[in-house]
Formats: structure tokens, C-alpha cells, sequence
């Protein structure tokens, strides 16, 4: 072991490290995005859940229900609808976790001693999220009406609550993780394979010496983006079609909506990914960097979109950039349009982000072309 060599070539390498910049900071931003993450955004008990109360008999006796649900901690009454279908159209568009509806005869039927019933429909496509809170609810209910039956009431008060909540799990009755997994996965390897393959393959051309050809071309940039970006999305449509077909003969995952509409949001989807490989392209110098960059944009649109955990169990700070990701609105897309039977106008809430995600990273992308160009 000569002692002179070996520091010849430790300080060699730190002057490499020190040049490669971007690598360097990879390797201290991604620890520290994983403390954040992990530490402060994921929650596997999410709780202030949205829910949507059809009230139909305003009595004392609802009145203390739904406080007792907000005193829970679990749920949030957003929503007043008129009617029960009303509700429904709520729970379908993915902007409620829940439907409380109380019958108009609710208190005449609970004084009279006859049990009543209220539903609780629960969307259960992600069972992760709604879980704890619908095992709190049986608590709920033989608390919530402690108060209000007294005196003449008193002997309504029993083991059991005196009324009946009839719980209905929707999209997935027996709370099959598959059932949000499995669809889940189209845009969790699609993201990961658009925006790797994107970018690998514009640095391969450089470090292959192929790139100074290609811009000694009269192409434009944006006809070199669209051509290097359309092979891709034919590979995207063959990966979703494996994923699909695993997903109904092994998993025997429903497919209730329709799967023209989803090749549309699919298209959509895929573009955008591969906007953001492309500007990855235009950032680093050579493949390891471009897998580098392409970590760094999967790591928090893993974590950050709701497909390992509850999006809405994140704190708001967590959620907003989630919103900005294009896996947030796909994997609402996917389940929406496989296990809810959304149509397009349900859709368009999620579509348009992505458009407007698409759009952005593609000017980006044009714009550092062309400054290579330069």
C-alpha cells in the first residue's frame, strides 16, 4: 500500500465529485427529501375526511350526531346536498369520502322506540383511507345521543345505540387493496419508465457523439421533441395493456367505465411524463445523471400522490404539492373510470391539470433545446 498513490487518488475523486455537481447534490437532496417525507407528510391514520350530509329531518337528534362526527376528529362535513343523489354524484367524482343521509321520519321513528336507520355510504376504493375511520363509527353512534336521552327517554339509552347505521362500502364492498393497487400501478410504472426512457435516450446520444448530428439537422425543436416523444407512447400503450390484462385475469379487478375514454386520459398522461424526461434530458450531462433526475421526480410523485398512502392523511403543505404532480390526477383518473364508471365530465377535474403539467414542462423543455442549440 503506497500512501502517496493512494491520496493521488482520493483527492482525484473528490475533484471529480466537486465537478460533478448535480450528482453531489442528488446524493445530499434525496436523504433529506425522504427524512421530510416520511417524517412529516405520510399519515396512515388520515383524519378531517370530507363527507357530505344529506339531512333530511333537522332535529336535535342529528344535530348531535354530526357533531359527534366533527368532535371525532375523522370527519369534516363539506358538503349540504339537497338530496341523496346529489350525495352520490359527490361520492363518484371523488369529492367526498362521504354520504350521511338521515331520513325525514329519523326523531318521530326514535322517540317512538323503532330503531331507525340512517345511511353511511363510505368510498371505499382506497380502503386505507376510509378504515379507521369507519371502525370509529360504531363508537359514534352509542356516544352521540347520550345527552339528548334523558328523562322520558332515558330508557331508549341501552347497550346498543338506538338507532341503526347501515354502512355501505361502494366500488370495492369487501375491501380488496388489489382493487386500488393494481390500477394504481399503470400510472406508477408509466411515470417511472416515460420520463427514464425520455431521458436516457437523448443523453445516450450525447455521450454517444450522435447528438452534435442531430443538431447540425434542420429539424426544429419541437419536431425533434414530438419524434423522440411518439415511440414511447406506443411502448406506454403496450405496458398498460400487459398491466390490464394481468389486472382482470389474475386480480379480477373490475373494469366498469370505459377503457376508450381512459387510452384518451392515457395519452394525456404519458405526454407529460415524457415532457419532463426530455427537460431531464436537457439537465444532465450523461445517463447516471438523467437516472438521478428521473429518482428525484419519482420519489415524491410515489409518496406524494396517494398510492402508498392516504392523500388526503397528508398535511396541507404535502397535498398541494401532490396536486401540482401528474400521478395525483391520473391514479384519480384510472380508479374513477375502472371501479366508479366515471365519465368524461367526471374526469375533466383531473384531466386539466395534467394538460396544464404537460403543457408547462413542454415549454421548458423547448426552451433548454433550445439553448443547446445555441
Amino acid at each position: 500500500m503506497n500512501w502517496s498513490r493512494f491520496l493521488a487518488i482520493l483527492i482525484k475523486e473528490f475533484s471529480q465529485i466537486r465537478r460533478d455537481r448535480l450528482t453531489f447534490a442528488m446524493m445530499v437532496a434525496v436523504p433529506i427529501a425522504q427524512l421530510i417525507l416520511f417524517g412529516y407528510a405520510i399519515n396512515t391514520d388520515p383524519k378531517h375526511l370530507p363527507l357530505a350530509a344529506v339531512i333530511a329531518d333537522e332535529s336535535e337528534f342529528s344535530r348531535s350526531f354530526i357533531a359527534a362526527l366533527e368532535n371525532s376528529e375523522y370527519f369534516r362535513i363539506t358538503h349540504r346536498p339537497r338530496s341523496e343523489t346529489e350525495g352520490n354524484r359527490l361520492l363518484e367524482q371523488g369529492r367526498v369520502q362521504f354520504v350521511l343521509v338521515i331520513p325525514p321520519d329519523f326523531s318521530r321513528r326514535l322517540v317512538r322506540g323503532e330503531h331507525p336507520a340512517m345511511l353511511f355510504a363510505a368510498d371505499a376504493t382506497d380502503p386505507a383511507a376510509a378504515g379507521n375511520a369507519l371502525a370509529a363509527l360504531n363508537g359514534i353512534g352509542n356516544q352521540a345521543l347520550s345527552r339528548n336521552l334523558t328523562g322520558p327517554l332515558a330508557h331508549l339509552q341501552a347497550t346498543d345505540a338506538p338507532f341503526e347505521i347501515r354502512v355501505q362500502r361502494r366500488y370495492n364492498p369487501e375491501g380488496l387493496s388489489r382493487y386500488n393497487i393494481v390500477p394504481g400501478l399503470i400510472g406508477v410504472i408509466l411515470t417511472m419508465t416515460m420520463v427514464m426512457m425520455t431521458g436516457l435516450a437523448m443523453t445516450r446520444e450525447r455521450e454517444r457523439g450522435t447528438m452534435e448530428n442531430l443538431l447540425a439537422t434542420p429539424a426544429r425543436p419541437i419536431e425533434v421533441m414530438v419524434g423522440k416523444i411518439a415511440p414511447y407512447i406506443l411502448i406506454g400503450y403496450v405496458q398498460v395493456a400487459v398491466v390490464l390484462a394481468a389486472a382482470r385475469l389474475l386480480f379480477d379487478v373490475p373494469m366498469v367505465g370505459s377503457l376508450a375514454l381512459l387510452s384518451v386520459a392515457l395519452v394525456v398522461f404519458m405526454a407529460a411524463n415524457l415532457a419532463v424526461g426530455f427537460t431531464f434530458s436537457t439537465i444532465a450531462k450523461n445517463q447516471l445523471q438523467a437516472m438521478q433526475l428521473t429518482f428525484f421526480f419519482f420519489l415524491p410523485s410515489l409518496l406524494l400522490s396517494g398510492f402508498m398512502f392516504p392523500f388526503r392523511g397528508m398535511p396541507q403543505w404535502a397535498q398541494a404539492i401532490g396536486e401540482v404532480l401528474p400521478l395525483t390526477h391520473f391514479l384519480r383518473i384510472v380508479r374513477g373510470i375502472l371501479l366508479k364508471g366515471n365519465q368524461l365530465p367526471d374526469i375533466i377535474p383531473n384531466l386539466w391539470p395534467i394538460g396544464a403539467f404537460m403543457l408547462a414542462a413542454g415549454i421548458i423543455a423547448l426552451a433548454r433545446y433550445r439553448q443547446t442549440l445555441d
